[in-house]
């Protein structure tokens, strides 16, 4: 049995993976009503605990995905507007409704995504932290470029 030929980790390689992911996620986000936007500070709230620092996580979603800083308050001000987001002072957290979203859309992501990370552990250990240091080494070369 011949092995199929890969190309190695590059640019192009990444950005197809990413696109491939997103089409998937589309349409579940889309049934869902919610936005891709919205789904990250979602998933980054639940990741922070019950409540996290409403300061704290516009910089996560900035430094996660560079959206700017008045969307970031924007799309946070409409989640609060629907009842999926609660804030407190100098908090925010999910409602239960909020937590529901997250639940059902976190569910159908995981169902269509069951087959796709099926590696061995190590190849998955290797794999994110090759990513995360691609990820650290752009984020240090954005940050040298805003300081230049």
């Amino acid at each position: 049995m011949q092995a199929t030929a890969h190309q190695p980790l590059n640019p192009q390689v990444i950005g197809q993976a990413e696109t491939a992911l997103g089409a998937l996620l589309g349409p579940i986000l889309t049934e869902a009503g919610c936005t891709f936007q919205q789904w990250v500070i979602l998933v980054l709230i639940t990741a922070g605990g019950p409540a996290v620092g409403r300061a704290q996580l516009v910089a996560r979603v900035i430094d996660a995905r560079k959206f700017a800083a008045a969307d970031v308050e924007a799309t946070m001000a409409k989640l609060t507007a629907d009842g999926l987001l609660s804030s407190g002072p100098g908090t925010v957290g999910l409602t239960g409704a909020g937590q529901d979203l997250h639940r059902r859309v976190r569910a159908r992501i995981n169902e269509v995504t069951s087959g796709l990370f099926d590696f061995p552990a190590e190849d998955l250990a290797t794999a994110g932290r090759v990513l995360a240091i691609i990820t650290d080494r752009a984020n240090a070369f954005l940050a040298s470029q805003a300081t230049a």
